[in-house]
């Protein structure tokens, strides 16, 4: 047996044997999947520009849209409907991300997000791409949408980590973020170029653990009796975890 060989069985043993000791067991999380998320209020279909093109363009560059929407998203705002539309092309045939389209039950796509940075192998996922119109903006649409992606990683997929992260100077992606029960962990300097300007990014994380608490935070209130007939809510959600 080499010297090589020999090492990698011997760390592979070590590790088991760590494994045993420390009670910790580990599986593979499973690759996202294009199927419907589907929920109370939207759903999350796979994105397809012949389906979802005219009515997001139309809820992000349309009358009343919202002029901060694209500030801090990698791209846009775009010229024209054809511009969109190559783009949603692109982010269609993407593996990763894998974007999915908002789509309110009456109003139909309002807004986009995907599952990004997948590693299966140390159960870690990112929620990111994230985009609310101005209709879906502090809906319950919105809140259902995150709770329907972060259900699907921990429930449906097994992963054990789930990340967000933004523009330092984006205080309302970070402002969501807590309010969805996302820990702050980080602030990376001068961590990416974004339309030619510096970024600073922070990051933020659900961890499996922290789940099954935030899940009864989040079906708590979008239960249908917290809101009234125009969609208002009666109580806040309570899911912004307090320290580690």
């Amino acid at each position: 047996m080499c010297l090589a060989t020999e090492f990698f069985e011997r760390r592979d043993v070590a590790a088991k044997q760590l494994k045993t000791s420390d009670g910790f067991r580990w599986r593979p999380a499973r690759e996202p999947v294009k199927l419907p998320i589907r929920g109370r209020y939207v759903t999350l279909e796979p994105l397809k520009p012949r389906s979802h093109a005219a009515s997001l363009y139309e809820a992000t560059h349309g009358p009343g849209h919202d002029k901060q929407l694209w500030d801090f998203m990698f791209v846009g705002p775009f010229i024209n409907r054809a511009d969109f539309a190559l783009w949603l092309a692109a982010c269609s045939d993407s593996e990763d991300p894998l974007f999915f389209a908002i789509v309110d039950k009456r109003r139909g796509a309002l807004g986009m997000v995907s599952f990004m940075r997948i590693n299966p192998g140390h159960g870690v996922i990112e929620l990111g791409n994230i985009f609310f119109a101005a209709p879906l903006q502090k809906r319950r649409g919105a809140t259902e949408a995150i709770f329907l992606m972060l259900r699907q990683c921990f429930e449906r997929w097994g992963y054990r980590r789930v990340e967000w992260k933004c523009d330092a100077r984006n205080r309302r992606s970070q402002r969501a973020a807590l309010r969805f029960g996302f820990q702050r962990e980080g602030y990376f300097r001068q961590h990416m170029v974004i339309k030619g300007d510096s970024r600073d990014t922070v990051w933020f994380a659900i961890i499996d653990r922290d789940w099954p608490r935030l899940r009864d935070a989040y079906r708590h209130w979008l239960a249908p009796a917290n809101f009234d007939r125009e969609g208002g809510q009666r109580a806040k959600l309570r899911a912004r975890l307090r320290g580690y």
